[in-house]
């Protein structure tokens, strides 16, 4: 019952892409983590007070570790435009410049409908992008444009004759 439960909202949402975590995230962080848990679980299942001391100081060393990184990740990313400013790599550095100037810019895949409706699945939202197109681009009604008036600020030519084509 669980896998046809699992197996249906697969097809019917799709999958869901893992979550990137942030560029000064590292296995250093990951083991922190995993050592707060597990003293963590160690308190709980046996609160004595030097479970209760433990914690504390695992969590003291892994908020300063955090924000140790946290820190350093700008420091990094400005030593890196530093070089690139150095080496001239122009394209590098204005990039880098463009990254901090703007922040944290979140990219979402929602495409309104004609109904008003929002769509978030991505081969909806191909289909949408293609009619789209396909009706801007594609020209509809050819015979009405040889129809059309076409106005110059010349007076049109008539079309030579075929007694005049043989002439030339």
């Amino acid at each position: 019952m669980k896998g046809n439960i699992k197996l249906s909202a697969k097809d019917s949402l799709g999958l869901d892409e893992l979550k990137q975590h942030k560029p000064r995230f590292h296995e250093e962080c990951l083991q922190f983590l995993d050592q707060r848990k597990q003293v963590k679980m160690q308190w709980l299942q046996d609160p004595k007070q030097s479970n209760v001391d433990n914690v504390h100081n695992v969590r003291h060393e892994a908020t300063i570790h955090f924000r140790n990184k946290k820190k350093a990740y700008p420091k990094a990313k400005i030593d890196e435009l530093e070089t690139n400013s150095k080496i001239k790599n122009i394209r590098g550095l204005y990039k880098g410049i463009n990254v901090f100037k703007k922040g944290y810019q979140s990219k979402t895949n929602i495409v309104k409908t004609e109904k008003g409706d929002l769509n978030t699945d991505s081969h909806s939202i191909l289909a949408w992008w293609s009619n789209h197109f396909s009706q801007l681009l594609n020209v509809h009604g050819v015979n009405d444009v040889s129809k059309t008036v076409i106005h110059t600020v010349e007076p049109l030519v008539p079309q030579p004759s075929g007694f005049e084509v043989e002439m030339d």
